[in-house]
């Protein structure tokens, strides 16, 4: 079985999510940005689980 998850794509798909919620008034721009900056949290946190090579538990 393959795994090929995209993280750069998911990132991008859901930034402009957000910025399509944003240009169509659902999110104002304090909301925007804090969703923005939970994302990016988000996004950073899942590279770091998957930048490493595989390791069996001890």
């Amino acid at each position: 079985m393959t795994y090929n998850f995209n993280a750069d794509r998911w990132y991008e798909n859901q930034r402009g999510l957000l910025v399509a919620r944003r240009e169509r008034g659902e999110l104002d721009e304090r909301t925007f940005a804090e969703a923005r900056d939970e994302l990016d949290r988000r996004y950073e946190e899942m590279l770091s689980r998957l930048d490493g090579s595989f390791r069996l538990p001890t």
